[in-house]
């Protein structure tokens, strides 16, 4: 490769280095080091642990992000002196190894690009991941229950972790409602993608003539956040506790363990019956609560927003988002992203990388034209 290729390619590389830098927030990320280095220095840090925890891991993960950056700056000026050198002296062997480095750099740079995709206030949060059978019957049912699959598969691959906290069997099939929780780096990031109407063309199953059938189901994903950053009445609350069904050992035939608690200012009920005693799944719920309150208060703040702007917005989650069509093609395709997949199987078998990744770049690309 020539000189002039080769200094176009460091030119490139740090010009998508410093988009990167931007989009990570690098100098805030460092600002805000010295307070979470303050934090885990406190002697009652693990009186909580919790919270310990992270903190501790996002101090690990923005000295791992800041350090990651700072290394690749190094690389490129060495590299860019290397060159000038290489080509001053007519040294064909160092514009060989020039040509390597820069190979090696732009694939490190990929990585860092992809960390770059988060850029959102909630990014690293975890995520509650709530599915709803739609219309459809209980074609519906099936489909939530599938999409529940897909999810439980593709997280099975992953770094991140999740539990369960709630589901709701239908009568005949299928399930009508599922609500789990994410952790791990960027969880609510990734899983945002997923919010919004998800709707399934096939031959049904349950139909004894063999027609094609439409179902919907609803995909909601919010942020969780602590129950001491939202202020609840308990005045406010109406708590309900019942019997845990499905799997889960003998207790859970026994005893009244779920909880369902209902906000009755809003209307906004949440349960659960993943833990082992009443009191685990009331102080779950609480966090359930909490975060679908904070939600519901930034979607009252972004309503009230487009109201002063005059403009109109589309429903919550309630917007189709992605079709998957299993007749008489074959074919997942994203409304938002226009991104296809032919392999419908695969999607339902957990690979839905491309389809996150496809949102996370479509987002970014509105952020930068917003």
């Amino acid at each position: 490769m020539e000189p002039v290729e080769l200094r176009a390619i460091v030119a490139d590389l740090k010009t998508r280095l410093s988009d990167a830098r931007t989009f990570l927030d690098i100098e805030g990320k460092e600002r805000e080091l010295v307070d979470l280095r303050e934090q885990a220095s406190a002697p009652d840090l693990w009186d909580d642990q919790d919270r310990a925890r992270a903190v501790t891991s996002r101090l690990a993960r923005h000295e791992q992000i800041i350090q990651y950056v700072s290394d690749l700056e190094a690389s490129l000026d060495d590299v860019d002196v290397l060159l000038e050198l290489a080509v001053e002296e007519g040294d064909a062997a160092s514009v060989a190894e020039v040509e390597d480095e820069l190979a090696n750099l732009g694939k490190e740079l990929s990585v860092l690009e992809r960390e770059s995709l988060f850029f959102g206030d909630y990014d690293d949060n975890p995520a509650i991941v709530s599915i709803y059978a739609g219309a459809g019957g209980v074609d519906a049912q099936d489909w939530a229950e599938m999409l529940l699959r897909m999810y439980v598969r593709y997280l099975e691959r992953s770094s991140l972790s999740f539990e369960v906290d709630e589901v709701l069997p239908g009568e005949e099939a299928g399930i009508k409602s599922a609500t789990m929780t994410i952790r791990g780096d960027n969880a609510y990031g990734t899983f945002e993608s997923e919010r919004g109407t998800h709707r399934l063309v096939r031959i049904s199953p349950f139909d004894s003539q063999a027609r094609r059938h439409t179902a919907f189901a609803g995909v909601d994903v919010i942020p969780e956040v602590d129950v001491a950053d939202v202020e609840i009445d308990q005045d406010d609350l109406r708590i309900d506790t019942y019997r845990s069904s499905g799997a889960g050992g003998q207790h859970v035939n026994k005893t009244d363990s779920a909880v369902r608690i209902t906000h009755i200012p809003t209307g906004i009920v949440v349960s659960c019956q993943a833990e082992r005693s009443q009191m685990q799944n009331k102080a779950r719920a609480m966090q359930l609560l909490a975060a679908r309150l904070a939600e519901k208060a930034r979607q009252d703040q972004a309503a009230t927003v487009a109201e002063i702007r005059g403009e109109q917005t589309e429903a919550g989650w309630g917007r189709q988002i992605r079709s998957y069509v299993m007749q008489p093609y074959q074919m997942v395709k994203d409304l938002r992203t226009e991104f296809e997949v032919g392999n419908i199987q695969g999607v339902l078998d957990g690979d839905v990388d491309g389809l996150i990744d496809s949102y996370l770049h479509w987002r970014r690309s509105e952020h930068v034209d917003a």
